[in-house]
């Protein structure tokens, strides 16, 4: 009897075992939550006073009033920022973190300028998984010491080798865009893409990836929707915690995602390292030989030979930090700034025959807490009637040299400023002059879209949903196809 008592009570023993480890687990999360709800709590009270959005709830903040959608969620920014543009700040919260909307440039500058403040805002963690802690997304010494060693790279006579494919890869586009004269209004803003995407890829990886003639390719159809996923997931708290999200749907689809990235990346380098390693090889047993002039070095060749100051290489996986954050970085940006000013100097052909607003009084009166995540809203920020009266109007002369004078230096930053402004900004601006340039010397552009219809939409840069639609007109009527 007392054997078949103990059997029956096993299973009840180890049910109130299992009871109680999962008590104790309870126990301990909730022992883990307590101090960041007291932080959250007492962040809460101290930014009472802070003007901030309506409909803001404990612990979700604003995150049910955004929309997921780029076009949306901008649309209700922009809003916002007009509505409250006479206040030098806004706060809202992003779930539990809470956040500062600034588009003054008094205020813009304090942020830029310092020295100490180099650390990305908490929404940079979520492009670790594809950038690593490359110079977007590290901070501290790691970032100073990165930036020193990769600022050499962008000299501009290093920068001038890369004008070949530069040019090269604007008459493709030229070339595309050959079918669409004398014809009726198309979207011009993937033709740009493309050719941004060939021309990043060239310069940056040394690797014709021919985007412009395969705009399906994998890696080219990887690249934007990462972008798109890493964007949605930054508005939703929901899916911030990493096992949430890789149980989710789009949690699936970024790792797919991310791996045909860096299996691509990491090929590129794998023979660039050998190939570079082979000619080193070829050279030293043969005195006479000598680099082909015509080989073009990419900026994942220097990457390969650059040394820190203790003459140390970076390893495989630093380099591929580097080679994806300026494939991201590289190309996008470059390609919205064309189709902008496409769009602009086809609405004003007058502009086109010979390219923000500032905002409300310095700040003051506000305490800000520590830990609060700061966003500055360049599109606000450039259009600043204080120092861009009409800021709607394509007036390319406002940035003549004679009309900069009495300008806050900060009222316009569209490659940001201080210690953490764009490294690449005269790369960014000499490969928009170059396609540009090769357009304009064929085509006439008209822009049909009125402003209304273009669907401006603040995702990771700011993007027409609707696209570019544009007319192309011979400049020349006798001139044939370049």
């Amino acid at each position: 009897m007392l054997a078949l008592w103990l059997a029956g009570l096993g299973p009840n023993l180890l049910l109130w075992g299992a009871l109680g480890a999962v008590s104790v687990a309870g126990a301990a999360l909730l022992l883990n939550l307590l101090p960041m709800l007291a932080s959250y709590a007492r962040q809460w009270q101290q930014m009472k006073d802070l003007p901030t959005l309506p409909g803001c709830y404990p612990l979700v903040g604003h995150a049910l009033l955004m929309n997921p959608g780029g076009k949306e969620f901008f649309q209700q920014l922009i809003c916002y920022t007009e509505e409250y543009r006479h206040l030098p700040l806004l706060k809202l919260w992003l779930g539990p973190v809470p956040i500062l909307a600034i588009y003054n440039a008094e205020n813009v500058e304090v942020i830029l300028t310092s020295s100490r403040q180099i650390d990305k805002s908490y929404m940079y963690k979520f492009l670790e998984p594809w950038l690593g802690l490359g110079l977007l997304t590290s901070t501290g010494n790691k970032w100073r010491s990165r930036r020193k060693l990769l600022t050499p790279t962008f000299h501009f006579t290093i920068l001038e080798d890369f004008l070949d494919v530069m040019n090269e890869q604007a008459n493709v586009l030229v070339n595309k865009l050959e079918k669409h004269v004398n014809q009726e209004a198309f979207n011009c803003f993937f033709y740009i893409t493309l050719c941004a995407l060939d021309i990043i890829c060239e310069t940056a990886m040394g690797k014709n990836i021919g985007a412009q003639s395969n705009g399906d390719s994998e890696y080219v159809q990887a690249v934007y929707r990462m972008s798109d996923l890493v964007h949605r997931r930054m508005k939703m708290p929901w899916l911030w915690l990493d096992f949430l999200f890789l149980m989710h749907k789009a949690g699936w689809e970024h790792r797919r995602n991310l791996k045909i990235l860096h299996n691509f990346t990491n090929t590129v380098i794998s023979e660039r390292a050998k190939e570079l390693k082979r000619n080193e090889e070829h050279r030293s047993g043969d005195e006479d030989s000598s680099p082909s002039k015509n080989k073009r070095k990419a900026f994942l060749d220097l990457l390969l030979n650059v040394t820190d100051d203790e003459g140390n290489k970076l390893s495989h996986e630093e380099i591929r930090e580097e080679v994806d954050t300026f494939m991201f970085e590289g190309h996008d940006t470059t390609a919205a700034a064309i189709n902008w000013s496409l769009y602009l100097l086809g609405s004003y052909p007058e502009v086109q025959k010979q390219v923000d607003s500032e905002l409300e009084e310095v700040f003051a009166g506000y305490k800000i807490v520590k830990g609060v995540q700061a966003i500055i809203v360049p599109y606000a920020l450039h259009r600043d009637p204080r120092y861009f009266p009409n800021p709607e109007e394509f007036q390319p002369e406002r940035f003549f040299p004679e009309n900069l004078q009495g300008r806050h230096p900060y009222a316009y930053v569209p490659f940001s400023a201080g210690p953490r402004n764009c490294i690449g900004q005269r790369f960014a601006i000499m490969e928009e002059k170059v396609i540009l340039s090769c357009i304009l010397r064929h085509f006439w552009v008209e822009s049909n879209q009125k402003r209304e219809e273009l669907g401006l939409a603040g995702e990771l840069i700011l993007r027409p949903t609707n696209g570019i639609w544009i007319k192309l007109t011979r400049r020349n009527a006798d001139e044939s196809s370049p």
